[in-house]
């Protein structure tokens, strides 16, 4: 039966992958490739951002304390990685085969997202994987990422995977059944089934993290919220729970899991980028109260330099800027049509081109 799906992203954890030994699950990955086989069966492209590869890469090796303990975190993770990329998609190959899909390794880093450029040339390269009928898997490349330019987690690179390909439907799978409003186990609580834009999640939301993982849940709320405001549903669900993908893309009612729905409305692939791209701002613009207040309403405008007080940071033109209130509220992101030193110039004028064009910036 052909599904109502047309495209969407698959988020694996590394808890879904792993034995609790930190081994690799080849029954647990064999039963999604025969899950994802089944939705491409169905007509549904499928860009698969898989985690393990440093979990893999550690039960490979079986190092001894004393041995880690020479390397620092990063090294060790390097290493893991390297030699577990290997492994995983190479497991994964032999799988997919079963069913006569052909599938392409994409390594990647935060770094990559930064500019435009990269960001296009990414999605391109993953298009003409999916026109030719070829499986994207994707994951952070760790064995040249540090600290301070890895992502999150993958529920990170998910969420950009997500927007930059324009899928309907980013499926985050865990070791959990979904959001919970309350501690799990606790009398009367259970997983919220459905959470609309806006809803405030905070009280529920717990700090701890997973196993074999970098993130938790309020990394997993945060970037389903941002991708459901940018009009794709989220589904955050167990993915040891049998035949979840297929069960979820049916809706079957009986599979617990939390549906984050998507924000009315469309946003142009540009913002989408501006909107995962927080952490490679170079500079801030601020606001005055007037200025606040037009950008912020209903109307769609630019910003005019009459309306910005103060310019920080070295910029130049094209560069990501942070956009705030006088007082040093967050506002959005912008791309800057000026450099800083342009921009401090034309501060406070009238009769000068937008700052930031509103086709270039995205609103929290």
């Amino acid at each position: 039966m052909e599904s109502r799906y047309k495209r969407v992203a698959i988020k694996v954890g590394s808890n879904v992958l792993t034995r609790a030994d930190g081994t690799l699950d080849v029954t647990r990955m064999s039963a999604l490739v025969d899950q994802i086989a089944s939705l491409r069966r169905s007509g549904v492209e499928v860009i698969l951002v898989s985690s393990g590869a440093v979990a893999s890469g550690r039960s490979e090796l079986r190092l001894t304390a004393s041995k880690c303990k020479k390397m620092d975190s990063v090294e060790q993770r390097q290493l893991f990685s390297a030699v577990g990329q290997a492994k995983l998609i190479n497991r994964y190959y032999e799988l997919f085969r079963e069913y006569d899909i052909s599938v392409g390794q994409i390594l990647t880093m935060k770094e990559s997202f930064s500019t435009r450029r990269h960001y296009l040339n990414q999605r391109s390269c993953m298009m003409v994987m999916l026109d030719n009928g070829v499986l994207p898997i994707v994951n952070e490349n760790d064995t040249v990422s540090v600290t301070e330019l890895m992502f999150t987690d993958n529920d990170e690179l998910s969420g950009l995977v997500a927007t930059m390909m324009d899928v309907q439907t980013l499926i985050i799978l865990s070791n959990v059944d979904g959001v919970y409003n309350g501690v799990p186990g606790q009398p009367g609580v259970s997983v919220i089934p459905e959470v609309e834009p806006d809803r405030d999640l905070s009280e529920y939301i717990t700090a701890e993290k997973s196993g074999f993982g970098r993130g938790g849940m309020i990394t997993k709320c945060n970037i389903a919220r941002k991708v459901a405001d940018e009009g794709i549903e989220v589904i955050i669900a167990n993915g040891k729970c049998d035949n979840v993908l297929v069960r979820l893309m049916e809706k079957d009612s009986e599979v617990l899991c939390t549906r984050f729905l998507p924000r009315k409305g469309s946003i142009s692939s540009v913002k989408k980028w501006i909107a995962h791209s927080g952490g490679f701002v170079k500079g801030e613009i601020l606001l005055n109260k007037k200025a606040v207040e037009r950008v912020c309403g209903s109307e769609a405008v630019s910003i005019l330099p009459v309306g910005v007080v103060a310019v920080n940071g070295d910029f130049e033109k094209d560069d990501l800027v942070r956009v705030l209130s006088e007082d040093g509220s967050f506002l959005g992101i912008g791309r800057a049509a000026y450099g800083s030193v342009d921009a401090k110039a034309f501060m406070g004028k009238h009769d000068c081109k937008p700052v930031i064009h509103y086709d270039y910036l995205y609103l929290e």
